[in-house]
């Protein structure tokens, strides 16, 4: 390819995921069900719970059809089990096309994000809030920006509230489409503070396997 040359759009992407993670198409033709999929996999065998495998239904549904608004493609959500416990996560992945003639190179981008949460914790006033961490990085699919950021979530309403309070972890990579000026982005969470390493390496991972198609 010549320096003039752009880089065909790929048709597609690639994303290898640990076994228990469950995918939910957001097309409003596949949602429902892919959310009955994911609903009736969670019960199977429990016939005493009609009430509660309806307020999943529901739940999951609200949250496909948010997501799919805000632009999203997928969302993956981690079936994982750690003894008798689920481990909480989720992955959403989203088109953000740019409004930019040109593509945005990711320094660019990174250079943007950063400027944006500067100015969030001036304007804020909380010195002591979580300031995200940004980085550019080589992956398989090119050069990405990921941003790893740790939210304050409220505790409960009980006495002891301030210390049931709690942060989850979430960690973004931005990755420019080939011959597009359309962002892919992917964002992975967890409201799982306490291995939160862990957590992010295993996002990383993901992030890393991603690769695009023809």
């Amino acid at each position: 390819m010549t320096p003039t040359e752009s880089p065909t759009p790929p048709a597609d992407y690639r994303l290898l995921l640990p076994e228990g993670w469950f995918r939910i198409l957001l097309d409003p033709d596949q949602r429902d069900s892919s959310v009955d999929a994911l609903v009736e996999r969670q019960f199977r065998g429990i016939d005493n719970a009609p009430h509660l495998k309806e307020e999943l239904r529901a739940d999951l549904r609200r949250r496909a059809a948010k997501a799919y608004r805000g632009g999203g493609i997928e969302l993956y959500l981690s079936l994982q089990a750690a003894g008798p416990f689920t481990v909480p996560a989720s992955l959403l992945v989203t088109l953000a096309p740019l409004r930019h003639a040109e593509p945005l190179p990711p320094e660019d981008l990174a250079r943007v994000l950063a400027e944006e949460a500067e100015a969030t914790e001036e304007g804020s006033g909380d010195a002591g809030s979580p300031v995200p961490e940004i980085a550019v990085e080589e992956l398989t699919a090119g050069t990405a920006v990921r941003v790893r950021r740790l939210t304050p979530q409220p505790g409960g309403n009980g006495p002891d509230a301030p210390q049931a309070a709690h942060a989850s972890v979430s960690v973004e990579y931005h990755l420019p489409v080939p011959g597009t000026t359309a962002y892919l982005l992917l964002t992975f969470s967890t409201p799982l503070e306490p291995i939160a390493d862990a957590m992010a390496g295993l996002f990383d991972a993901i992030a890393g396997s991603l690769t695009w198609t023809e």
